[in-house]
């Protein structure tokens, strides 16, 4: 059992890991991660239903 617990320890790191050097190295790679820069309106009704 405790053998699992290792393995799952140790591939919660590697991912976390993996996650850290994507975010990183991801721009070089083509992967975009700003926010879209266009303004959305969207037309809201306050009324109470009466």
């Amino acid at each position: 059992m405790w053998r699992i617990i290792k393995l799952l320890l140790y591939l919660a790191i590697l991912a976390g890991l993996a996650l850290i050097a994507y975010a990183y190295l991801g721009p070089f790679f083509g992967a975009d991660f700003s926010a879209p820069l266009h303004e959305i309106r969207v037309p809201v009704d306050l009324n109470d239903g009466s």
